[in-house]
């Protein structure tokens, strides 16, 4: 009995310990918010990480973004331009997890969907067991509109937005944070892009495109 109530003590102590380790990479580590530089000219980066899919769009169709094995993000590019860029960067639990705004501008429209699940999505050759919840921020600028689209899980509330329509934002401003959340969607007119597939970005500093 001693032998199993010490066992029992010791299990207990590895389990205290590993979610207060856990607890204070979240709290220090991945909630860290550095600094940074932001470059006068050009769009730059709503968040850091990697770049996974730069999608080029024309017409009004909406964008169906593949997110992991069985999830799917559909977003509006209609409401940015008719014919442009759509820039996926995903998240590791290392990377900040903040989002900057892009561009100077003022907040046009912000538009939060709950995950769901989802059926099959049309026009792809594979199936989704879910949509993601998502997040979309819509700034207007003074050459046009671009769209930062938060992306967390299937069904878990982990967006926060730190905007509002009507609010006008400064470039490298930070717009929202995603809770262990994996990938943000940068949509923007045609554009000269500057990044390519499976290149690091920084938020708030790497110019995606000009």
């Amino acid at each position: 009995m001693e032998s199993w109530g010490a066992i029992c003590a010791a299990v207990l102590t590895c389990i205290v310990a590993l979610a207060l380790a856990a607890f204070l990479f979240w709290r220090i580590w991945f909630l860290r918010k550095p600094a940074r530089t932001v470059p006068r000219s050009g769009i730059v980066s709503p968040a850091s990480g990697t770049v996974v899919r730069i999608i080029p769009f024309t017409g009004g169709a909406p964008q169906q973004v593949p997110k992991g094995l069985l999830g799917v993000v559909r977003m509006l590019t209609v409401d940015v331009a008719k014919e442009g860029v759509l820039v996926v960067i995903m998240l590791t639990p290392m990377d900040v997890h903040y989002q900057r705004a892009p561009v100077d501008g003022t907040v046009k429209r912000v538009r939060y969907t709950r995950g769901k699940f989802a059926n099959a999505v049309s026009g792809a050759a594979r199936l989704a067991a879910f949509e993601n919840e998502k997040n979309e921020i819509l700034i207007s600028s003074g050459k046009g509109s671009v769209k930062v689209v938060q992306v967390a899980g299937a069904l878990a509330r982990r967006i926060e937005c730190y905007v509002k329509e009507g609010q006008a934002v400064k470039k490298g401003e930070i717009i929202g944070l995603i809770n262990l959340g994996s990938q943000v969607c940068l949509v923007m007119p045609a554009r000269t892009v500057l990044v390519r597939e499976g290149q690091r970005v920084i938020d708030g500093e790497t110019v995606i495109a000009r």
